[in-house]
């Protein structure tokens, strides 16, 4: 067996700019595309997926019409419960692996947290919530989308409360809508509908998930994890582990699946897809992008030296690990950006080695460019960071 292949830091950005779509002649034409080469967009905050769709598209200026349409009415896009609890956006064909992989294991847990709360709370049977389920199954397929108010409305159990952890530092009072929904997210039986109100807004309607196989849980991770080496490799065994929250055995049986090829990275050892070792070139161009708080690229390794200096996490990160606005230099997080209320986008680079007249000018370029899009729509981002704050209050 010859020696593994190195892959260095700048063949990492080189891959990097590419298979994410950020090097200007890599972006994308519509959101699938870009849903697709990234496997999938964070989610939680509902701004954040507009924002890194924007960030890779060819055209942003027809960015919110074009996502709203594949989440809302083409459905080629899904928001939906996939790794770590996390809710991302999926390209749909994509949905029955991350069901399968993923979803089952955390539907478990929920649904059996769910009970043991009602249960300790004296709330009714397990019978009883399997009526109030089907009920309201039955009424969103009915609507066909519906906030959990409206659900109420056909289903009134949906209504009541239950007290949870009663006597604890922690005790607080949940409504059956809200646990069952979310039950019935993590389980692919629900998926997130349109909002209320513009495309930034977290308060959603609920809608019946898209019709999927039943797939075998360990041939279902190795698709997933195949797809995610083969946007995102080299990657480490930690890196594998962070992102699908898998447990080390999981990951180590679906490497082994696929034929992942192990490559040497500084400072240990990283695996690529079959066949995917050899070396990539970079962009004919340098590179500059905006991307927002929770993007799926400055989120998407644990370990994460290779393209940020930790000196600058404490400004970028929150104190539990969420990323904020980032702005990129060929492959490398050298600052960070934010709106102010003006509308203004504003940025500053906090890491200066190898950043002149070029890198601010392209900067300054998609800052522009950023704004263009925007127009008079203000984002704040839900987890903020300590540079965002400063340079959002101006």
């Amino acid at each position: 067996m010859g020696a593994r292949r190195y892959i260095g830091a700048a063949e990492r950005r080189a891959r990097l700019a590419l298979r994410h779509r950020l090097a200007g002649p890599a972006r994308a034409a519509t959101p699938e595309e870009v849903a697709a080469s990234l496997v999938a967009l964070h989610g939680t905050d509902p701004a954040t997926v507009y924002l890194a769709v924007g960030a890779r598209l060819a055209d942003p200026a027809k960015t919110v019409d074009d996502t709203g349409r594949a989440l809302y009415e083409d459905r080629s896009l899904v928001r939906m419960h996939g790794m770590r609890h996390t809710v991302f956006v999926f390209p749909t064909a994509l949905t029955a692996v991350v069901h399968a992989s993923t979803g089952l294991a955390v539907a478990a847990a929920e649904r059996a947290s769910l009970l043991k709360h009602m249960a300790a709370a004296g709330a009714p049977d397990v019978a009883w919530l399997k009526e109030v389920e089907e009920s309201t199954l039955a009424a969103l397929a009915r609507r066909g989308q519906a906030t959990a108010a409206e659900l109420a409305q056909d289903e009134p159990r949906l209504r009541e409360q239950f007290v949870y952890a009663p006597g604890k530092s922690y005790e607080g009072v949940h409504t059956v809508s809200t646990r069952l929904l979310r039950v019935l997210g993590v389980e692919g039986k629900v998926v997130r509908g349109r909002p209320l109100g513009s495309w930034t807004s977290g308060r959603f309607r609920w809608a019946l998930a898209p019709e999927h196989p039943e797939l075998d849980g360990a041939g279902a991770q190795a698709e997933l994890l195949g797809r995610w080496l083969a946007a995102c490799g080299p990657a480490t065994e930690a890196d594998l582990k962070w992102w699908t929250g898998w447990r080390v055995t999981d990951v180590r049986r679906a490497l082994a699946a696929i034929g992942a090829e192990a490559v040497e990275l500084d400072g240990g050892t990283g695996f690529v897809a079959a066949g995917d070792s050899d070396p990539v070139p970079g962009p004919d161009e340098p590179w500059a992008a905006l991307l927002p708080a929770l993007d799926p690229t400055a989120m998407g390794w644990r370990q994460r030296d290779w393209y940020v200096a930790p000196e600058l996490r404490p400004r970028l990160f929150d104190r539990s690990g969420n990323v904020g606005p980032t702005v990129w230099w060929n492959g490398r997080v050298i600052g960070g950006w934010a709106q102010r209320s003006d509308g203004e986008i504003t940025w500053r680079i906090l890491d200066e080695e190898g950043v002149g007249r070029e890198a601010r000018a392209a900067i300054r370029a998609e800052a522009e460019r950023l704004g263009g899009w925007l127009g008079t729509t203000r984002v704040t981002p839900r987890f903020r960071t300590p540079l965002e704050r400063e340079l959002a209050a101006g």
